[in-house]
């Protein structure tokens, strides 16, 4: 199975790398070999987000306290929950296809967005 590391510079992930697995035995063998390879700082992340809450993407951020990649916020208003996803701070309605309007603070049905739009 493949490992990964995620380079790290000022809280940002600037790549994802795939280490055999020869090298990278445990994180911290993978990190050294990584730092000896390319220099940098990083950190090992999951496919399957079994640790650290997600895969880390290219501008995602690394959290230390939270020992977590978080992907970039989508709207200002928007907060983390405990599994380290965005959150809008209303509910998305249930079963209603529905865009987020930052400038109302609300969720727009999908068909009046689009309506809105072509107007």
């Amino acid at each position: 199975m493949e490992t990964l590391f995620a380079e790290i510079k000022d809280g940002k992930v600037l790549r994802v790398i795939v280490v055999d697995p020869k090298d990278a035995p445990d994180e911290a063998k993978g990190i050294a070999f990584c730092k000896k390879l390319l220099g940098g700082d990083w950190k090992q992340t999951y496919y399957d987000s079994s640790k650290r809450k997600h895969y880390a993407g290219i501008g995602y951020t690394f959290d230390k306290d939270k020992d977590a990649f978080i992907s970039q916020k989508p709207y200002p208003s928007w907060g983390l929950d405990v599994d380290c996803n965005w959150k809008a701070p209303v509910e998305m309605p249930k079963g209603e296809m529905c865009t987020w309007d930052e400038d109302k603070l609300e969720w727009v049905a999908k068909l009046e967005a689009e309506n809105v739009a072509e107007k």
